[in-house]
């Protein structure tokens, strides 16, 4: 497979400039396990020189910027950092999981489908191996995620389309890139609040400046009053979303009592009627309060982003190097802008080998699209495919080369 990368780096250009490249560390992974870091380039052309030598199966870059970024961390000199965040399946459960996903657990070897437990439910512990695959419903899942996560930077942050940029990641999911000066010299635990805003940790409901201030000293719920920006409005649309799509399971689910369920969607033309910025959801007679928060709550789960938290704080952290080859995949990691997310699509865009057939032999692998044609489902055969297709099954470890 390191035959395959290296000849796609030999025809390496790099469509985007990496800011202030001389100030960045970078880190490159081999095919066979190995992890360098602390490596430094002058210039772009000694970049893509290493690449095409040495054929990594992973390359990164750091979201720092060092004085020294060759020597070791403590003696680097960190001048900053971007701000980035990574939007990416694994952490987002979908319906699609149970079909396509595989986990076992590291101590008993106990195993199942679909999202992986933060326990084994047999032996209660931690460590899986799991198997995911990359499919198109997971990504949309991702990319959904990644819509909220901008709209909150630009509308509520105030960051330019100018200053944030977006890719897909190669695998399952996308990476946004805050460039700006504003934010550079923030250290770790400001960007933990930045985070927690985003996934709406530590929300106060009974705030005043979200209207819901009663929740804590009523048992009536009087309405929500909506403001123009921020959390406030996310919770008012929120409400106004699980109202107008409700129905009695729906209801059920996020812990809204039966007979209420009933009170709300009898009530529903009611409820949605007011739609000024006073008074966009009133209370009704025969919903309590506990039952408003319910649906608060979960309007937080709904407008919230779910970003890797880790990420996002490290300020020291090595993020996948743009126009580069994901070693899970053989997909490249590609910029696009903001107004083409929902247009974006990776299993078109994202192909790194257009060119040429491998023959490989198949253990298991679900149906999947590559641009407009379709492979799969595979169990037990052997295949030739397009390079592009042969080299995605390699990289998931569903596939071997015949020789």
């Amino acid at each position: 497979m390191q035959t395959v990368f290296r000849r796609y780096y030999e025809e390496l250009t790099m469509t985007r400039s990496v800011p202030a490249l001389e100030n960045r560390e970078f880190g490159f992974a081999s095919f066979e396990g190995r992890m360098i870091r602390h490596q430094g380039f002058r210039n772009e052309e000694q970049l893509v020189a290493f690449l095409r030598d040495f054929a990594p199966r992973d390359a990164y870059v750091s979201c720092g910027y060092y004085e020294d970024p060759i020597a070791e961390m403590e003696k680097k000199g960190w001048l900053g950092a971007d701000l980035v965040f990574d939007i990416d399946a694994d952490h987002i459960p979908t319906d699609c999981d149970k079909y396509h996903d595989e986990w076992a657990c590291g101590n008993c070897s106990f195993t199942g489908r679909g999202f992986v437990p933060e326990k084994c439910p047999v032996c209660g512990g931690e460590k899986f191996d799991v198997s995911t695959w990359p499919c198109e419903t997971c990504l949309a899942s991702a990319r959904n995620e990644t819509v909220k996560l901008l709209d909150m930077l630009m509308h509520d942050f105030g960051f330019s389309q100018e200053e944030v940029a977006v890719f897909f990641s190669g695998h399952r999911g996308y990476h946004v890139h805050a460039e700006s000066e504003s934010i550079k010299k923030l250290d770790s635990t400001a960007r933990k609040e930045i985070v927690d805003y985003i996934c709406g940790l530590g929300l106060d409901l009974s705030l005043g400046g979200l209207g819901l201030k009663d929740f804590k000293t009523t048992k009536r719920y009087q309405g929500l009053h909506s403001g123009k920006l921020g959390w406030s409005e996310r919770i008012s649309a929120g409400m106004k979303d699980v109202i107008l799509n409700a129905n009695d399971q729906s209801l059920l689910n996020i812990g809204v009592g039966r007979k209420e369920a009933r009170v709300l969607l009898s009530n529903k033309d009611r409820l949605l009627r007011g739609r000024s910025d006073t008074s966009v959801i009133g209370g009704v007679k025969g919903v309590g309060v506990e039952s408003w928060r319910k649906i608060a709550e979960h309007s937080v789960k709904t407008k919230s982003a779910k970003v890797d938290t880790v990420v996002t704080t490290d300020i020291h952290r090595l993020i996948r190097l743009q126009g580069t080859l994901h070693g899970k995949t053989g997909f490249k990691k590609v910029e696009f802008p903001v107004s083409a997310l929902d247009d974006f699509d990776p299993f078109r865009s994202a192909i790194a080998f257009k060119e040429g057939e491998i023959t490989v032999l198949i253990s298991k692998a679900p149906e999947f699209r590559l641009g407009d044609e379709m492979f799969g489902p595979y169990k037990g055969e052997k295949v030739e495919l397009p390079t592009a297709a042969a080299i995605l099954l390699i990289c998931r470890g569903r596939a071997e080369v015949v020789e």
